[in-house]
């Protein structure tokens, strides 16, 4: 895979992380520290939009579902500034309708959580006519479903009937799967 050169971006390695998950934000922050990242970081669609509006970053991670709004909001404000930014969006909901329009708002790229530091790097990186490499160590398709349901769960409130009647599942169904230790 060829990177993108230094030279290319003007030596500029401003990065804006966005994120409303703290600790997540952190770990991310200090490993793109650490791979020579200027990162300044935002846990909201309104920080966020701020701090593209002020400072228009060269790279870009912004998770889609925030708690004010959606990244693809954030994503807008930096292409108005920068357009040649490069913006990765990251979500736990893998879904083809968001990340098509996630690409035609003017991401570079789109990864599902969780994604390490690595993935990370090598998607703001990667030449825009390569794909990055595979993942090392992928979640299986038990364990996507299984996270999946768990969110929804959550979102739910912890409600069984709700959280089955959105996922179209018998409820006994759903609690067979709740009581499961989750798969690998």
């Amino acid at each position: 895979m060829e990177a993108v050169s230094e030279t290319a971006l003007g030596e500029d390695r401003t990065l804006l992380l966005v994120d409303d998950d703290d600790s997540f934000l952190k770990r991310l922050a200090r490993a793109m520290e650490k791979r020579g990242f200027e990162v300044e970081t935002a846990e909201s669609v309104a920080a966020g939009r701020a701090i593209a509006t002020a400072r228009p970053p060269a790279f870009a991670v912004i998770d889609l579902r925030l708690e004010d709004g959606n990244g693809l909001d954030v994503v807008e404000a930096i292409r108005e500034k920068r357009p040649d930014s490069r913006i990765v969006i990251l979500t736990g909901y893998g879904a083809i309708a968001t990340a098509v329009a996630a690409v035609k708002i003017g991401a570079t790229d789109y990864l599902s959580k969780p994604a390490d530091a690595n993935d990370i790097t090598a998607a703001l990186l990667a030449n825009g006519d390569s794909l990055p490499p595979p993942p090392e160590n992928p979640m299986s398709a038990d364990r996507v479903r299984w996270e999946h349901i768990q969110r929804v769960y959550e979102q739910c409130e912890r409600n069984v009937s709700e959280t089955a009647r959105r996922l179209n599942m018998h409820r006994r169904t759903l609690q067979r799967i709740l009581a499961k230790r989750s798969p690998r």
